[in-house]
Order: structure tokens, then sequence, then C-alpha cells
């Protein structure tokens, strides 16, 4: 089994890293504030305007840590990483699996599991609060989810599929509002936004859902898989279409519960967003830290897995996800058994 390795998070504007030895040192005005072992790291991100040494890009590169620079909204500016590893010949296999008449047994697998994930999110809602406010409306999604979940199992092609994958969206997010039990205004949500976020829930949701997606790519790389080959997502420039695949399946489980715990228990309030001229809606450095901590939390949990038969935490299921496609796309197991939660 693979560790589950830390992700060393950096949010202090003006922070430099070094390597001092086999560690990784974090300076704030000239005064080391954090040590990190590398050997325990597999990932640093960076958000803001934060400087990384040139000896330690090269330490990492060699560890096989990534490095990734991201903005303050969590938008991704940069990745530094090391030379390629994996097997040409399973980098191969992904290419031919992903060709569009081809890759719909994955995509549908993916898309399936996904909407059982959300469905279970509604689910547990209905179990713990089955009379609260809009507890009808949340009922009837998860019914649509039901079935959209067995129709996308179905779908005689992609574009069929990713609208499939679309309406149940929209029957999930009408209900989402509906889990939110915390009164408080400045967490009202009417729909899902982004590019920018326009109120503070999607501010949460768009910031987990970037940590998120830097998991499934690495746990991709982890794996020899091509993260920009996808099933699912279209090929486009500059997207890690094969990461935001696998990234679908753990939307909903890790992502949506940790911005609903956080809502709900009040571990987040007003002061930890601002509001941009634009009608933009951000974090500030206090609530990132907030939900980095509780993103780090929830990685933790322990669940079970079907496929494997066993107990693992959570934070591991990109890596077991990732392992078995590359166990199909090689021939050694029949489908790609997608990961529902339970």
């Amino acid at each position: 089994m693979k560790k589950l390795l830390n992700t060393l998070y950096v949010t202090s504007e003006g922070a430099y890293l070094r390597k001092d030895g086999e560690t990784v040192a974090v300076e704030i005005d000239g005064a080391t504030r954090a040590r990190a072992p590398a050997h325990l790291l597999g990932q640093i991100v960076c958000f803001g305007q934060v400087a990384v040494s040139p000896a330690l890009m090269g330490f990492a590169a060699e560890a096989g840590i990534t490095i990734s620079f991201l903005g303050y909204s969590g938008k991704l500016l940069a990745r530094v990483e090391g030379p390629q590893t994996g097997n040409v010949l399973l980098r191969r296999a992904q290419h031919e699996a992903t060709k569009a008449e081809a890759a719909l047994p994955v995509a549908q697998a993916v898309v399936a599991a996904k909407i059982a994930n959300q469905r279970a999110v509604l689910r547990r809602h209905l179990r713990d609060y089955p009379d609260s406010a809009g507890s009808v409306q949340v009922e009837t999604s998860q019914r649509r989810l039901a079935d959209a979940a067995r129709h996308a199992l179905s779908a005689p092609d992609l574009d069929t599929l990713r609208g499939q994958e679309g309406e149940a969206g929209q029957a999930y997010w009408a209900a989402f509002a509906h889990l939110i039990r915390n009164p408080d205004p400045a967490f009202a949500f009417v729909g899902r936004n982004r590019r920018p976020p326009r109120d503070a829930v999607n501010a949460i949701l768009s910031f987990l859902y970037v940590l998120a997606a830097l998991d499934a790519r690495a746990a991709c790389e982890s794996h020899g898989l091509d993260p920009q080959m996808g099933f699912l997502h279209r090929d486009r420039p500059g997207r890690m279409s094969l990461a935001l695949d696998l990234m679908e399946e753990l939307r909903a489980p890790l992502a949506d519960r940790v911005c609903l715990s956080l809502i709900n228990r009040r571990q987040l309030g007003p002061s930890d967003f601002r509001a941009e001229e634009t009608g933009a809606v951000l974090l500030n450095d206090t609530g990132r830290e907030k939900i980095l901590k509780a993103y780090q939390e929830r990685k933790r949990t322990e669940l079970s897995h079907a496929w494997l038969g066993e107990r693992i935490m959570l934070g591991l299921v990109p890596q077991i996800q990732a392992q078995l496609l590359a166990r199909h796309l090689r021939g050694d197991i029949d489908i790609y058994p997608a990961w529902i939660w339970s």
C-alpha cells in the first residue's frame, strides 16, 4: 500500500523556501519558521508571492516532489517537476484508449461514480436531518441522481454522457443550498458559478477543487499516466484532462463535504473572504489556512474501498484509482472500477 505523503502548503506573503539538508525550510522575514522532512512530502503548494530557491527546486525534482505555484484565488500558475517517468507502453495504451470511440467505457464509469457520490451526500443529509427545511427538494434530487447514475452506464456516446452529467449536476446543485444549515446570509447559495466565484460558497468549492485536482495529477504521474490525456474531459492545451477525470469521483465526498462542514460548523465566517470590485469573492489568507487544515484532516478519514476489500485513508483514493486505471490499460483487469463512496 502506497503511503499517504504530506503536502506542504505555504500561504504566507513573502515566504522563502530553501533546502536545508534533507528538509525543506520555510523562512519568513529572515527567520526560519518551519521545517518539513523531504521524505514525508509528496507536494509543495505555494500561494501568492512565495519564493523557492533553485537548490530546493533541483532537490525536489530529483526526489519526486512537485512544486506548484498558485495565485491567491487558487488558479494554477506554474508547476515544477522532475523528468517524466513511467512506462512508454502504458502511455501508448492510454493514447489509444482515450480516442473518442474507445474512451466511453471508462468515461461512463467515472460519471456514474461521480453521480452516485453526489447522491450519497444528499442521502446522508436526509439520514441525519430528516425533518430539515428543504428535505422534499433534497429527496427529489437524490432520486433524480439515482436514475442519472444508471443512465450514465448506458450512454451511447460521449456527448450524450456529458449531457447526462450536466443534468445530474443541475439536480445536485438545486439541492445543495438545503444542505447549508448556517443561516448567515454570507453563505447564501443560489447555484454554481466560477471564474471568478461570485459568492463565499463558490469561493470555497473552487479552492477545494483546485486542491483535489493537484492531488489527482500527482496520482496520475506517480503511476506513469499522462495527466493531460483524459477519457471524459475534452483535450485542450494546458488542461490536465485525466486528472480532472479522476477528480470527478472525489468532488462530493472530499471537497463538497469539507465545504459543508466548514460552513455548518461555523468554522468560516464573512471575515474570511474579500470582495473584489469585479464582483468576485475570494478567500483571504485566514480563510485559506482554515480550508487547508480541514482538507488535510478530511484526507486522513478512513473508509472502505470495495475493490480492494480493505480500509484506506480518503487521501489515498486518487493513488488507488490511478493504479487501477493503469492496470486496466495494461490489460490486467477488464474494466476500470470507479470508486463509489459508501
